[in-house]
């Protein structure tokens, strides 16, 4: 892997990244209630038709066209419900009760819903005039069988999984979840609800990409707060690098005496860039190790929650085969008063 020097910019470092993964393949079967921020590893396809048969839009009535042309009231001659069907004779001449999702019995021509219908002492009185086919769901009108309702590399939500529940599917093959291994570093990290030392500080990028991660829908290996000693930041690589697909770490990518990691990570892996032309996160770090791929993150809140939105999120859904980029909307606006750019910044 050949290191890039200098400043990269945001959408060459994007390109540079995508280009050098490729994503997993290995993949397991799960019933869907466990499916939810999956990926799916192979198309669904349905087995039958939805509906898969012909039924009700509406509460009404169901008629023959000719039935009604007369203008007369029509006796009922029966009751169809969603999951009891019609199966008696159905004589000319006559109309049968009909509630939304039940089937239409067999010569049905429309449904008359019955806010367009009176009620009489010979039957129904129709008000509206009817056209073929009307307020019927035809069979396989949503989904017909052998359809593809969703190919491979679809993240699985509470959109989708009710969908597939619908075909009679109970489970599907999913992509593995993406191994993360996790960890902040420097001797001024503290963990919440510990005392604070002379110049410390909360560690809180480490929750907070934890909890991105997992949103995500990852699999986070969390290994804690690593100090500023090169041989207890070189073991965490180490143990990281055994464990994940991919290694993250907050903190100790910047210029000075106790950042070991580049240092570190010269020896265990590649180092593809080191830092970029944006401000927040500039000091932001892409490589190769052994067995994973390590994204370093600034120590700054903001620059480790922008860098890890705008990189290290399309990263990992490439990698989990989602078909989607995961790159966050952009828009292109115009501010209300002239920004002054400061000389330091790229």
């Amino acid at each position: 892997m050949e290191f890039t020097t200098g400043l990269m910019s945001l959408d060459t470092a994007l390109n540079e990244m995508l280009s050098r993964v490729t994503p997993l393949t290995a993949q397991e079967t799960l019933p869907l209630v466990q499916c939810f921020g999956r990926i799916l590893a192979s198309d669904v396809v349905s087995p039958l038709d939805v509906p898969g048969f012909d039924n009700s839009a509406m509460d009404g009535y169901a008629v023959r066209l000719a039935d009604i042309a007369s203008g007369q009231p029509l006796p009922v001659a029966g009751k169809s419900f969603a999951g009891q069907p019609y199966h008696g004779e159905w004589p000319a001449g006559t109309c049968i009760r009909i509630m939304t999702g039940a089937p239409v019995p067999e010569g049905c021509e429309a449904v008359v819903m019955q806010e367009q219908t009176e009620q009489t002492d010979n039957g129904v009185r129709f008000t509206a005039e009817a056209r073929s086919g009307q307020n019927i769901r035809r069979r396989g009108e949503d989904i017909s069988a052998g359809a593809v309702v969703f190919p491979a590399g679809t993240r699985l939500t509470t959109a989708e999984l009710p969908v597939i529940a619908s075909l009679g599917i109970a489970e599907v093959p999913v992509i593995r979840k993406v191994r993360v291994a996790l960890f902040s570093t420097g001797d001024e990290l503290q963990l919440p609800g510990q005392p604070l030392g002379d110049g410390q500080i909360y560690d809180t990028n480490r929750l907070a990409v934890h909890l991105m991660l997992e949103q995500l829908g990852c699999e986070v290996i969390n290994l804690g707060i690593i100090r500023d000693d090169p041989h207890a930041l070189h073991a965490a690589f180490i143990e990281a690098d055994s464990q994940a697909d991919v290694v993250i770490s907050s903190g100790g990518v910047s210029v000075g005496e106790a950042d070991y990691t580049k240092t570190i990570l010269e020896e265990l892996g590649e180092i593809a860039f080191w830092k970029l032309a944006i401000k927040p996160g500039k000091p932001f770090a892409f490589g190769k190790l052994s067995n994973s791929w390590f994204c370093g993150l600034p120590g700054n809140p903001v620059s480790a929650t922008l860098t890890f939105y705008q990189l290290v999120q399309p990263l990992l859904a490439k990698l989990s085969g989602n078909t989607a980029s995961g790159l966050p909307a952009r828009q292109r606006v115009r501010t209300a008063s002239r920004l002054k750019k400061n000389a330091r910044t790229p």
